[in-house]
């Protein structure tokens, strides 16, 4: 299906078509699914010369036959508009710096960080196999086994100093975290401030996603073929400790597929190798910093999620399972 330029990128498609090698067009797009902070848009081009029955893409843009797909983001929600200079910039570092290693990463293609080309700011990448898979089947247990092995390689990048990307962020504080309104365990969110109104504990810096969780992962397969073919948005790239990218998974897994498996998350990281760098109370401070940047009722990431398939995830659901997730915190770091 084609787009209508009335939607209202007309001149980021003719951007698009700039970066495009002679003889090449968009010959389809489509909207891709399960995204929140961006809109995104997959792009198939085609030459003069392709073979229109080849429909096959590679995740270096381009497969030999003259047809090949691209992903466009773009910025269109006022906050991430004003501050697309930045993120877009940054993922267009870390793209480059991730050509060189070996992660499954997109392409970068071209960026145009403040939309002085098109409608809203854009990055241009390519297109990488597989899709986002949250749903509830018997893949789930591989999928966390995957997801920690992936997450774990990503913290061995190494950098020289001058290429580290920005320091971490905290995403809440004290004052910002809002109690739900209807929870019977106010004393519980009470407690959970304050152990993140403390300073954040030592740490030791490592490269970071930063927003690793089974949104931003794409696979390929089933069963025994299941594997990773892709990271995607990598927009908050920081550095910093380990532990707030496996507490940030952590999370998104309790609200996906329950408490339970939000909390094996972190054993499956350090079986996959990889190092967290908190003791004892410290994995609370992290655990809750995460968790609690979701409060009231991570809405926000139902959204994406329910566009994906997964109706059953209900406000009521998820503010239940949020709060139960923050008391086995305590029951199990405390």
């Amino acid at each position: 299906m084609i787009e209508d330029d009335v939607q209202g990128w007309a001149g980021t498609r003719r951007w698009v078509e700039g970066t495009l090698a002679p003889g090449e067009r968009i010959a389809c797009v489509r909207a891709l699914k399960g995204g929140w902070t961006s809109q995104m848009r997959r792009l198939d081009i085609e030459s003069d010369n392709s073979d229109s029955s080849d429909d096959g893409n590679s995740d270096n843009g381009r497969n030999g036959t003259g047809r090949y797909s691209l992903v466009l983001r773009s910025f269109v929600k006022p906050f991430y508009v004003r501050h697309a200079p930045g993120m877009l910039e940054r993922e267009a570092d870390v793209l480059r710096l991730l050509a060189t290693r070996d992660i499954p990463a997109a392409r970068l293609r071209a960026v145009d960080a403040r939309g002085e080309h098109g409608e809203h700011p854009s990055l241009l990448m390519t297109h990488l196999d597989g899709g986002v898979r949250v749903q509830e089947d018997g893949d789930v247990a591989r999928r966390v086994e995957l997801l920690a092995r992936q997450l774990a390689a990503v913290h061995t990048i190494e950098v020289y100093e001058d290429q580290r990307p920005r320091a971490w962020q905290a995403w809440t504080s004290p004052e910002r975290v809002q109690v739900p309104p209807a929870t019977e365990r106010p004393e519980l969110w009470e407690r959970a401030v304050t152990v993140i109104g403390r300073p954040a504990p030592e740490h030791r810096g490592a490269f970071l996603h930063r927003d690793f969780h089974p949104g931003n992962v794409l696979f390929d397969g089933t069963g025994a073929e299941l594997a990773v073919s892709g990271v995607v948005d990598w927009v908050e790239t920081s550095w910093g400790p380990t532990d707030l990218d496996v507490a940030h998974c952590s999370t998104a897994l309790a609200l996906l597929h329950g408490v339970e498996t939000g909390l094996a998350f972190a054993d499956a990281y350090e079986r996959a190798g990889g190092t967290l760098t908190a003791t004892g109370e410290d994995h609370l401070y992290w655990r809750l910093l995460d968790a609690l940047a979701f409060a009231p009722d991570a809405e926000k990431v139902a959204v994406p999620w329910r566009e994906l398939g997964r109706t059953d995830l209900t406000t009521q659901l998820l503010s239940a399972r949020l709060e139960e997730y923050v008391a086995a915190l305590f029951e199990r770091y405390a």
